[in-house]
């Protein structure tokens, strides 16, 4: 293996493990607000799958590249799901009475 290899190599096991440490310390309160937010990162991740593809010469490289940009793609459709979802807990629903003094006081009937 060239060193060139093996730098890489070291650079993506270092990131699995460091990406790994951080979310595994977000609380779970915080944890899908935290995935949302990251959608930009995935899209970056789409431009260079896209980048990827415009490199590659052989069919390995297309495919890798096909892959890399279909789960990146697929990763940002979901967050973007998962944040609607989650927006939706605090909208209110159709039909339901709107309370005047809050929690824990009774609607007035005049």
């Amino acid at each position: 293996m060239t060193t060139s290899l093996m730098s890489d190599i070291y650079m993506f096991v270092l990131a699995i493990l460091i990406g790994y440490e951080v979310i595994s310390k977000v609380p779970s309160m915080l944890h899908t607000p935290l995935m949302s937010a990251s959608n930009a990162i995935h899209g970056i991740v789409v431009v260079g799958a896209i980048i990827a593809a415009s490199q590659a010469r052989t069919t390995a490289g297309y495919v890798l590249a096909f892959v890399a940009a279909f789960f990146a793609a697929m990763n940002v459709m979901g967050g973007y799901a998962l944040t609607d979802r989650m927006l939706q807990m605090f909208r209110k629903r159709p039909g339901q009475p709107t309370g005047n003094g809050g929690p824990g006081r009774p609607e007035e009937n005049s």
